[in-house]
């Protein structure tokens, strides 16, 4: 017999675009989000933003769906599926890109210019993010362009993260409380920035688990390559406590000191 995830089990996903054709890594299928979130309602999941399940002491496993860059699939093809699971999602947004003409680019998604794929980088806009954020949406900061935090300067750094903080308040009328780092880029440095900046939580997609706290919890990133199988081994609770162990850990680090 299977067993249930722990009751303090606290998951949260990283996802991105939402496409049936676009074959990039950070894009999935309809039907795989739609498959992914029915498994976790049926192993005894709620769903939740992501502040919420930081600060929630409800017994019950939680799980957010968090959503990063602000692709237009999010709103058109994600949330549709989100409302059918009862799931309140998460949208991360770097405010350079909303309501500004053409697709987003940096490195990373601009392979994907001048394809027949480019139009699944356009960005939400401020009014549509405000639509996700009035039905129950958390929208947090993903910086203001996008950049690895651990490699800028000292002040840029202070920028990217003060002035995405204050432009999502100013557009949308409400406190931002949480930011996900973008590449998962984060060492002492760049957190401490953060919770100077007012954050009172943050994302991370770490290579190595680490035990979760507020400005640096582990996201469990989900890819165009995950199947069915993939995807209930990477939110297995036996696992990521394996992963977060000494053992697993150090197995972490050795495969990506061979892989990168």
């Amino acid at each position: 017999m299977q067993r249930g995830p722990a009751l303090s089990d606290r998951l949260v996903l990283c996802y991105h675009a939402v496409s049936p054709t676009w074959p990039a890594n950070l894009s999935i299928t309809p039907d795989a989000l739609d498959r992914q979130l029915g498994t976790l309602a049926a192993r005894g999941y709620r769903g939740a933003t992501f502040t919420e399940l930081l600060t929630s002491r409800e017994p019950r496993p939680l799980m957010a769906a968090t959503f990063d860059d602000g692709y237009q699939s999010v709103l058109k093809l994600a949330k549709p599926i989100l409302d059918r699971h009862g799931v309140p999602g998460t949208l991360y947004a770097p405010t350079d890109w909303p309501g500004r003409p053409g697709p987003m680019s940096w490195p990373g998604i601009d392979r994907w210019l001048g394809t027949p794929h480019e139009p699944e980088l356009q960005s939400l806009t401020w009014e549509e993010i405000r639509g996700l954020a009035s039905d129950g949406w958390e929208i947090g900061s993903h910086t203001c362009s996008h950049p690895h935090l651990e490699e800028v300067p000292d002040d840029r750094l202070d920028a990217e993260l003060r002035q995405s903080k204050a432009v999502l308040e100013e557009q949308l009328g409400q406190e931002c409380t949480s930011i996900a780092y973008p590449y998962g880029s984060v060492d002492a440095r760049v957190e401490g920035a953060a919770r100077a900046a007012g954050y009172r939580g943050a994302g991370d997609i770490p290579r190595v688990l680490y035990r979760p706290r507020a400005m640096r919890w582990p996201r469990t990133p989900i890819y165009h390559k995950d199947d069915d199988r993939r995807f209930a081994t990477k939110v297995s609770p036996a696992m990521r406590r394996w992963r977060g162990s000494r053992a697993g850990r150090a197995l972490d680090r050795l495969r990506t000191e061979r892989f990168g």
